[in-house]
């Protein structure tokens, strides 16, 4: 199996939820820039083989894989992909819930959100069932399942990437294990970048909703232009990022409280922090900081969406970091490649 067809098998495995039915989290460019700022943050023991040129290109063209996904017309895929690029968190709140009280299980946490949403139904607008073709606006999105999920199966490739270095795998076994881990590298590294998209992570995804006392834009193009037109007119590259790319980090891996995931809580922690800069903002658009027009003061926001930028490559690194340090021994690898060992005829 190549790097592509390696790609291709994660792809159907990563497919499981629903999404934002206007508006991506960056465009391709953007997404490619958190990826590649995450590859700088790693540390030199990190396993080089990811930063041979081909290897670094693929997670980066990985970084827009998600997003192709929703291009396809199939109701069955936009119907799981879609909401995995994001959280409303405010909906949270509505449904009787908290951050903390979420089970970090996809499916444990539709039942308690369900459940929460019938019991708080006059705090939800009624669903319109002939705008919502893809079946998914019950839902405030599954953006931390995702990226924990997608952690998960990170730490198992580097798992079983180790038993085939240490324990005699061929050439080829060890070959497709690194493809399988630059996989899933690249693609986890789109979610964990939309999350750094504040509007990823607020129900005022596509300009402000409900009561505005403040003012703010309602204009549903903003999110497509904090997405990528801001950038592009701000110039904002890789180049210009890379210096201040931040150094990854462990994050928590230990058993939580009641038995509380931990890279779950890492995340629903770097979410809550995107969403409290959604109103910021909304601020910085509404003096100007971000206009189309080139006027003078048009480009004041650049340094509010580098930030987010960063914040993006920095979390990205830390989970594969932590997802290298902590991937436990496959000891069933390990058994079915020694037993593969003592079976080979011993040369005379």
């Amino acid at each position: 199996m190549n790097r592509r067809t390696a790609c291709s098998a994660v792809a159907l495995v990563l497919l499981v939820a629903a999404g934002i039915p206007s508006g991506r989290a960056w465009d391709y460019e953007g997404h490619r820039l958190i990826n590649k700022l995450a590859l700088a943050s790693l540390p030199p023991e990190f396993p080089g083989f990811v930063r041979e040129p081909a290897a670094a290109e693929r997670i980066a063209f990985l970084a827009g894989e998600p997003d192709r996904w929703r291009n396809a017309p199939g109701l069955p895929l936009r119907h799981v992909n879609n909401p995995d690029h994001y959280l409303d968190l405010e909906q949270i709140e509505w449904a009787g819930l908290s951050p903390e009280s979420l089970s970090p299980l996809r499916y444990e946490f539709a039942l308690q959100f369900a459940a929460g949403r019938e019991a708080h139904a006059d705090r939800f607008q009624r669903i319109n069932l002939a705008k919502d073709a893809e079946r998914i606006r019950e839902w405030p999105g599954f953006l931390p399942w995702t990226i924990t999920e997608s952690f998960a199966r990170l730490q198992s490739a580097f798992s079983y990437l180790r038993a085939f270095e240490e324990n005699g795998g061929t050439p080829a076994e060890v070959e497709n294990a690194q493809a399988d881990v630059v996989c899933f590298m690249g693609v986890m590294g789109h979610y964990v970048g939309d999350g750094a998209q504040p509007l990823h992570v607020t129900v005022h995804h596509n300009g402000w909703a409900g009561a505005n006392p403040h003012g703010y834009t309602t204009d549903p193009k903003f999110h497509a232009w904090i997405d990528g037109g801001f950038i592009a007119r701000a110039g904002i590259a890789y180049a210009r990022l890379a210096p201040r790319a931040r150094a990854a980090r462990i994050l928590q891996t230990e058993a939580q409280p009641g038995g509380r995931d931990a890279m779950f809580s890492e995340v629903m922690r770097y979410l809550e922090a995107q969403n409290r800069r959604v109103e910021p903002l909304y601020e910085v658009e509404k003096s100007g900081g971000l206009r189309a027009d080139g006027s003078p003061g048009s480009l004041d926001g650049r340094e509010f969406i580098e930030e987010q930028l960063l914040r993006g490559g920095e979390m990205l690194g830390s989970i594969w970091l932590t997802a290298w340090r902590t991937a436990p021994v496959d000891g069933f690898l390990e058994k079915q490649l020694a037993r593969r060992t003592s079976a080979r005829p011993v040369a005379k």
